[in-house]
């Protein structure tokens, strides 16, 4: 099978009409921690003391209250748009609002972090969805679904970010970094099965689903999930 060449970072940039972007931080309020290094005792100790175990058990509590809370804005971001009303998420988490506020300042970092938080699952939903699927052309459009999903929440992205173009692009180049390599597989796997066709590059078709979704949040008449479905039936290889 023969691999298909991924575009040069800086000219997809440049092509995509979707964004993310990689700081290098997570997107959500970080938690502080000891790090590597922080460990009471001395150098050679590898042991664990009694005060690090509820340390670990706090911030491990504290990841699965921060997911649950990303969630819960990510469901309702699909249904309500990036502007729905705090105290609907924080209804859709089960907490209460100062919680949301606790992890989250302002809509800006919440929506940050929802939206890297979508970007991770999305990456690692599509090794799975090949693990897991019938064939790896199932795999593909499940996970095409998923990305739809998410597309219709970041349209909204723009307008709360404006006034951070630097963060913006950060969050571009993040997103592509982490969902064309896991796009290209999905198409590799498909094209090596001989079920699409295979001169088809994953940019190509990300940016197509992208253009697709553009305006679905605003017009309940259009069904981009509906066309998509067509794209990706036309991918398939002629029998």
């Amino acid at each position: 099978m023969t691999k298909r060449n991924l575009a040069p970072v800086k000219t997809i940039r440049s092509a995509v009409p979707f964004g993310k972007g990689g700081s290098g931080g997570s997107g959500a309020v970080s938690e502080s921690g000891t790090g590597g290094t922080g460990r009471p005792g001395g150098a050679g100790d590898t042991g664990d003391t009694g005060a690090e175990r509820p340390v670990r058990s706090k911030r491990s509590d504290a990841r699965r209250n921060e997911k649950t809370l990303l969630d819960a804005a990510a469901a309702v971001f699909v249904t309500s748009g990036v502007e729905a009303p705090v105290r609907d998420i924080a209804a859709k988490a089960g907490v209460g609002m100062g919680t949301i506020y606790r992890h989250f300042p302002t809509r800006a970092d919440l929506i940050t972090a929802v939206y890297r938080h979508q970007v991770e699952a999305l990456a690692e939903a599509g090794p799975a969805l090949l693990e897991s699927s019938t064939s790896p052309h199932a795999a593909l459009g499940q996970w095409i679904n998923l990305f739809v999903d998410f597309l219709v929440t970041k349209h909204g992205l723009a307008a709360v970010l404006r006034s951070d173009n630097a963060g913006f692009d950060r969050l571009h180049a993040y997103f592509l970094d982490r969902l064309v390599p896991v796009c290209a597989q999905l198409l590799d796997a498909a094209a090596a099965a001989g079920e699409v066709r295979s001169d088809l590059e994953a940019i190509q078709l990300m940016r197509g689903v992208g253009n697709l979704c553009i305006g679905a949040e605003h017009d309940p008449h259009y069904d981009a999930r509906r066309l998509v479905e067509f794209l990706i039936a036309g991918l398939r290889e002629p029998s």
